[in-house]
């Protein structure tokens, strides 16, 4: 049974709508910094009231994208004495933009982030 099949209940609307603002926040934060961290808690703080959606996962993507970017990203700030340290912090950058873009889009086809 494909997920187009199954209809979205309530609390499936409701987690979509979460990640939605989650998504939107952390892809702003990738130009202005400030919303990277908005919608890093918004998804932390929205994750409880998903579980058991067909978007949780979602939840998941946003929060690992958030902290292994932070972690990456201080460790690319404290070798930005080298060069590779900027080479680092462009591997991050994009790693991220893909993440969220690629779960932006699969959630707004009404699909998990985790699928086949």
């Amino acid at each position: 049974m494909d997920l187009d099949d199954i209809p979205m209940t309530p609390h499936d609307d409701q987690a979509k709508q979460n990640a939605l603002i989650a998504y939107i926040f952390m892809l702003l934060g990738l130009v202005t910094g400030v919303f990277w961290l908005v919608g890093a808690v918004w998804a932390m703080a929205k994750a409880n009231t998903a579980k058991g959606s067909v978007f949780y996962d979602h939840f998941q993507n946003i929060t690992r994208v958030f902290w292994w970017s932070l972690i990456m990203s201080v460790i690319g700030l404290l070798f930005a004495i080298f060069f590779f340290g900027y080479l680092i912090l462009l591997g991050v950058w994009l790693w991220s933009v893909y993440n969220l873009v690629k779960g932006f889009v699969r959630l707004t086809s009404d699909k998990p982030f985790h699928s086949s």
